[in-house]
C-alpha cells in the first residue's frame, strides 16, 4: 500500500500551518487577558466584540429604546428580546421560532430591521432601538397600523408587531415601494395566518400617505 510522504513542515501530525494558527490565537488571547489596551485594539480592528469584554456575570448599561434611556444590568450572552421582554417589560415585541426565521421578533436599531432573538443586547448599547411600543405618537397611532387595520392585515396579530417593524423599514427606505420591493423586504416576516396580500396593501397604502 501507497503511503503518503510526510510533510516535512509537520511533527507528530501537527503541521507547521497549523502550529503557527494555535499559536497566534494563543497569543492574542493571553494579549487581551494581560492588557486592558490590547483588548481597546482588537474592538477598534473589530475583531472582538463588547460581549467578549464584560463579565459574565454582566454589568449594568445603557439602552435608548422608543426615545427613552433605559439602565439595565445586562450578561455578555443576553439576547435583545429577552432584555426587552424580561427586564424592560416591552413584551410587544414577540418571540417564536427564536433562531432569526419566523421575523416576529422584528425591532429597529438605527432604523434598520433585526431580529432581536439573535441580535446580543450588548451591542445594541449605544444604538436607537425601536420597538412596536415606540411607532404610535402619544394616542395616536401611525399611519402604517392604521392601514394594517383598515386593511385587514391581522388575523390572530402574532406576527403583527415584527410585520409592522420591517414594513415601517421599508417605508422609512424607500417613500415610493411597489409590490416586489416590499415582497422582497418582508420575505424574512413569516404569517401562519396567511395575510400577506392585505399586508402589501397597507404598506403601499402607508406609503402614500
Amino acid at each position: 500500500m501507497k503511503k503518503d510522504k510526510p510533510d516535512p513542515n509537520s511533527v507528530k501530525g501537527i503541521s507547521r500551518r497549523n502550529f503557527l494558527k494555535g499559536f497566534g490565537i494563543t497569543t492574542v488571547g493571553a494579549a487581551v487577558f494581560e492588557s486592558g489596551q490590547a483588548t481597546k485594539n482588537l474592538k477598534a480592528a473589530g475583531l472582538l466584540n463588547v460581549s467578549d469584554s464584560i463579565p459574565i456575570e454582566g454589568a449594568k448599561m445603557i439602552l435608548y429604546v422608543n426615545s427613552k434611556e433605559y439602565s439595565v444590568h445586562i450578561k455578555p450572552k443576553e439576547t435583545l428580546a429577552e432584555v426587552l421582554r424580561e427586564k424592560l417589560e416591552l413584551t410587544g415585541t414577540k418571540t417564536g421560532c427564536e433562531r432569526g426565521s419566523c421575523g416576529a421578533c422584528t425591532v429597529l436599531i438605527d432604523d434598520n430591521p433585526v431580529n432581536s432573538c439573535m441580535f446580543l443586547a450588548v451591542d445594541a448599547v449605544g444604538k436607537q432601538i425601536t420597538t412596536i411600543e415606540g411607532v404610535a405618537s402619544d394616542e395616536n397611532l401611525h399611519i402604517l397600523q392604521n392601514e394594517f387595520i383598515e386593511n385587514d392585515a391581522l388575523q390572530c396579530g402574532f406576527c403583527t408587531p415584527g410585520m409592522i417593524m420591517s414594513s415601517l423599514a421599508i417605508i422609512k427606505k424607500n417613500p415610493a415601494p411597489d409590490d416586489e420591493y416590499i415582497r422582497k423586504n418582508l420575505s424574512g416576516n413569516l404569517c401562519r395566518c396567511g395575510t400577506y396580500p392585505k399586508v402589501f396593501q397597507a404598506v403601499i397604502k402607508a406609503a402614500k400617505g
